[in-house]
Order: structure tokens, then sequence, then C-alpha cells
């Protein structure tokens, strides 16, 4: 069971509540969830349902070939929990949350450490980004994401 993320990974789906989606079938030009992520594997998916505002940006399992767990929801329509989606159709898609990216256009602080440098304090860091090489002489803890470049 692994993390998979691919492009353009997108099926349907008229599931209505809080729980598993059943998934229709793959829309035209993309692959199924099946053959792009795989059977046991998690990925980030988005939920849209067609002429409402709901919508839902999770973690989930395909546990089945057409079976979609929603395991974690990140962002929704519903105050960031599970949406109790309604009748009518549904886009389910294969995404990449905006809170697990790391902005291109971000700015040195003292979590992103670049080049050439050396971290010899002792600190907890929320999350952060290392582009080596980097020399660490100190006890690092980091509670969130880390990304090492």
């Amino acid at each position: 069971m692994a993390l998979v993320i691919n492009d353009r990974v997108k099926e349907t789906s008229t599931t209505i509540g809080t729980g598993n989606f059943t998934l229709a079938g793959v829309s035209q030009g993309f692959e199924s969830f099946a053959s792009g992520i795989g059977v046991g594997n998690t990925t980030y998916y988005a939920i849209v349902q067609a002429g409402s505002n709901n919508f839902e940006v999770g973690l989930g399992t395909l546990s089945a070939t057409s079976t979609l767990q929603r395991t974690t929801p990140i962002s929704s329509s519903n105050s960031d929990n599970l949406v109790s989606f309604t009748a009518g159709d549904k886009d389910v898609f294969c995404t990449i949350p905006a809170t697990k990216t790391i902005s291109p256009v971000m700015d040195p602080t003292t979590y992103v450490v670049t080049h050439n440098s050396t971290i010899s304090e002792d600190q907890t860091m929320d999350s952060g980004v290392l582009a080596g090489p980097i020399t660490v002489t100190a006890t690092q803890t980091i509670t969130g994401t880390l990304v090492i470049i």
C-alpha cells in the first residue's frame, strides 16, 4: 500500500452520503482509479458535484476496483469535513491538495535552508525545505512535512 498520485485519473459517481464512493466509470480521455492508482493504494482525491457548490478534497484508499474509501478530508464545502453528497452526478479525480505542495515563490526563512548551510541549533519545525548540500549537527524535530531537495 503506497501513496500514488497520477495524472488524468477521473471517474464519475452518483454516490450519496458520507460513506465510501462507488466509482461508476472512467471519464472520456482519462484513466480509471484502478489502472492509475491501483487497488489497495492511497491517493489524494477531489469530488465535485455538478450543479452545486459541494466539493471535497481528501486522502482516500482505493479498496476495490470501483470503491474509494474517503479516509481523511482536507478541505470541503462542509467546513473541511466529509460532505454528505446528495443525488446527482459527481466527478471524482486524483489531485494534489494545495496544503501538500511547496510554493515556488517561498522566501527563505529559518525553516527554509539552502545550499552550503549548516544547521547547528536544536529546533522544532512544523515543516520545511532543505536544498542541499546541508550539514545538520544538532537535533531537528519535524512535526509536519520536510522536503529534502
